[in-house]
């Protein structure tokens, strides 16, 4: 009997027992409970529509939100801000972007438009989608693609709007009603980027309705935790009248007896998921448990000026028990080739976890 050199067995063994080929079967993202239901947190967009190239990206993605609401019983959809990375630029340079700002709007509405009439969505303004390049003003053109009918069923769930630097109400800040699937009810507050004191004076007044005392509470906003799980105290932008984290968790959600969850992006560094993300729990002054979660993906694939955020979106599925949520995050972009879904999950404990409710 011949025996193989050694040299040879290693290799083989190495082979055989590698990690790239012990790697599971790949299977689309399926609900572990066939009676809960889900709601997709989207990351910054800005990175996508800023370059014609990467639009069809963001398109994918809503495509898959679509094609998913029935499997995933997909009951909503939020979006944690920068819609866009210029809110007024005539000129592109070519090196942060390829397009003026309204090629950039007209290319994340069309993305959405895919949703209208199938599932609720609330897109937070980040600081990109006010001013010129980053806020150099409160002005924003988020209610001219964005307006509160064009999608009837966010229509459906309005249930207030706060004043823009205008004085005008516009959905940059609104609240929705959402009764989930499991009867629980809930509302969404959705906050401009470093909400004005008016702003959360009005969105305090507005959940301390009567009519609220019994719905959980979720806040929307661009930007709220750093990547060490730090409420941001501080950012350097031309505004003078804007309440970051640490103040939105003093005036807002720590007083709060019913915010139960607070949805944030911004934050990033080129390849690096980690610092994409964060999630802290505190408790509020009732005591209730605040889930605090900064999702965004806007430098992976790339860096600043690569592919905008290789296709990652969050699931979250709420279960049966009405206090469980199990968080996957997923890249449709990834799992559309056979070649690639291998890589269409990310099962880091950051990326990867479970959360519950009061």
């Amino acid at each position: 009997m011949r025996f193989l050199p050694f040299s040879l067995l290693l290799i083989l063994s190495l082979t055989i027992f590698s990690p790239s080929n012990a790697q599971e079967k790949y299977s689309p993202p399926k609900l572990s409970n066939p009676e809960s239901w889900s709601m997709i947190l989207m990351p910054d967009t800005q990175s996508y529509v800023k370059f014609e190239r990467n639009q069809g990206i963001l398109e994918l993605m809503t495509s898959w939100i679509s094609e998913n609401i029935d499997s995933l019983n997909i009951k909503m959809v939020l979006c944690t801000g920068d819609l866009v990375e210029q809110n007024e630029l005539l000129v592109p340079d070519n090196i942060n972007g390829n397009l003026p700002s309204r090629n950039q709007w007209q290319s994340v509405s069309h993305a959405f438009e895919r949703l209208d009439g199938k599932v609720p969505y609330i897109l937070a303004a980040g600081n990109h989608d006010f001013g010129y390049k980053s806020v150099e003003n409160r002005k924003t053109n988020y209610n001219k693609y964005f307006p509160t009918d064009r999608n009837i069923l966010n229509y459906k769930g309005l249930r207030a709007a706060g004043k823009n630097i205008e004085g005008v109400p516009s959905p940059e800040n609104s609240i929705y009603e959402f009764i989930s699937p499991h009867q629980r009810k809930f509302l969404f507050v959705n906050l401009e980027f470093a909400p004005r004191d008016t702003v959360l004076h009005w969105a305090q007044h507005e959940i301390t309705n009567r009519r609220y005392q019994n719905h959980t509470v979720a806040v929307l906003t661009h930007s709220y935790l750093n990547s060490k799980n730090e409420h941001i105290k501080k950012e350097n932008y031309p505004i003078q009248d804007g309440n970051y984290g640490e103040a939105i968790w003093e005036k807002l959600v720590r007083p709060s007896q019913n915010i139960q969850m607070v949805f944030s992006g911004h934050i990033g560094s080129p390849d690096e998921f980690r610092e994409h993300t964060a999630f802290k729990v505190d408790k509020n002054t009732a005591g209730k448990k605040i889930n605090q979660m900064t999702f965004n993906a806007q430098a992976m694939g790339g860096g600043w000026h690569g592919n905008g955020g290789d296709g990652w979106l969050r699931i979250l599925e709420f279960l049966p028990d009405g206090k469980t949520v199990n968080v996957t995050t997923f890249s449709p972009y990834f799992a559309i080739s056979p070649s690639t879904q291998k890589m269409a999950y990310h099962n880091a404990p950051y990326n990867k976890f479970t959360f519950t409710l009061d």
